[in-house]
């Protein structure tokens, strides 16, 4: 059986709105079936996925993050993508059941010197993934040098102990990349040349799309709106510096905006959402 929020929700509607001829009496029940599937939501889950079983989820149904996630500081020294984040209120929103993350034109925070500024979260010293798989359902607007992206990090050292990029997407591109980050793709072009370590893949640009990540002890499945992007494999003749990917890491939900990758930005073009409707960790059933 597989159901999602929204399809939970548009039969409960559906059910309830039909069962009455009263326009204000639908209204009102057509309310509380919302109310009534959020509430069966976690049941409905259960199911979500043959073969998988749910372990974690946030579908950031309340009125602030819950404690697994920490607001991304800037960084002394920030590279590309930390630039401009700050933990300001005002770049952070919770509400309708999604996590919103801005970038701003900083015209509301005169001590930041920053001309803009962007929202970002991640899960580090709290949460971590290993051998699973994780859904992201995402949505994001158009805009000059916007860089939203989801990821993964260990707690270590870039890039001797790995990336993750389970969905980066720039500037209204109707598609998203997704990359694995090592020593070996920074640094050994000979040795990365043995298979794909980056792709790209459509998206339905301006709606919803879930981007997935499989983690494996001997692979790294990449999966957008259930169609396997690539894979990345272990390939043992390396050594452990080609795979270093089955080890617990974090996970990223950061707004960004600029860059030598992404270009220019155009202040008009801003205010940008990006939007999280939920995320899923599965772990596969015990045999």
């Amino acid at each position: 059986m597989k159901m999602n929020k929204t399809l939970a929700i548009c039969l409960l509607m559906v059910l309830c709105a039909t069962s009455s001829s009263d326009v204000m009496a639908k209204v009102k029940k057509r309310r509380a079936c919302i109310e009534f599937s959020k509430k069966e939501l976690k049941k409905a889950l259960t199911y979500e996925r043959e073969g998988w079983q749910l372990v974690w989820h946030d579908e950031f149904d309340g009125k602030e993050l819950s404690d697994v996630w920490t607001r991304i500081p800037r960084f002394k020294n920030p590279p590309e993508w930390d630039k401009f984040m700050s933990s300001h209120d005002k770049l952070y929103k919770v509400k309708g059941g999604k996590l919103i993350l801005y970038g701003l034109v900083n015209d509301f925070l005169p001590e930041d010197t920053a001309h803009f500024l962007t929202g970002g979260v991640y899960t580090r010293g709290k949460m971590l993934f290993q051998r699973g798989r994780i859904d992201i359902r995402l949505k994001m607007d158009d805009a000059s040098g916007a860089w939203p992206a989801a990821w993964l990090l260990p707690e270590g050292r870039w890039p001797d102990d790995g990336e993750i990029d389970i969905m980066e997407r720039l500037n209204s591109d109707d598609f998203a990349h997704q990359t694995i980050h090592s020593k070996i793709t920074e640094y050994d072009k000979e040795k990365r040349k043995t298979q794909s370590w980056h792709e790209t893949a459509p998206i339905r640009k301006g709606d919803w799309n879930v981007y997935s990540v499989e983690l494996t002890e001997d692979s790294v499945n990449f999966i957008i709106n259930d169609k396997l992007t690539f894979t990345y494999r272990k390939e043992s003749q390396h050594g452990p510096e080609q795979f270093p990917y089955d080890k617990p890491m974090y996970l990223l939900l950061d707004m960004q905006l600029g860059g030598h990758w992404v270009g220019p930005i155009k202040p008009k073009e801003l205010p940008y959402r990006y939007q999280i409707d939920y995320v899923r960790f599965y772990k596969r059933h015990e045999k």
